[in-house]
């Protein structure tokens, strides 16, 4: 499974858009410098379908914006 996730900087409030195929080793990555949050996810069979909904959220504030509106109590700041 290959993974499309947003973090929360828990200091800053940041929000972070990646990918990964493998979600907890990525995540704690994260928390290593700062304290991150994992927020979202969304989980693809295809990595190249992981791969563009991850530039597509990074590229595009509407994709975000969606996706922000859609879980507002996830995303609020």
């Amino acid at each position: 499974m290959y993974y499309v996730y947003v973090l929360r900087n828990e200091e800053n409030q940041e929000l972070y858009y990646g990918y990964t195929n493998n979600l907890e080793r990525r995540t704690t990555g994260h928390k290593k410098n700062t304290e991150w949050k994992l927020i979202y996810y969304e989980a693809y069979l295809s990595e190249n379908d992981a791969r563009e909904r991850e530039q597509k959220l990074k590229q595009y504030g509407q994709s975000r914006t969606h996706l922000k509106n859609r879980f507002k109590e996830s995303f609020k700041i």
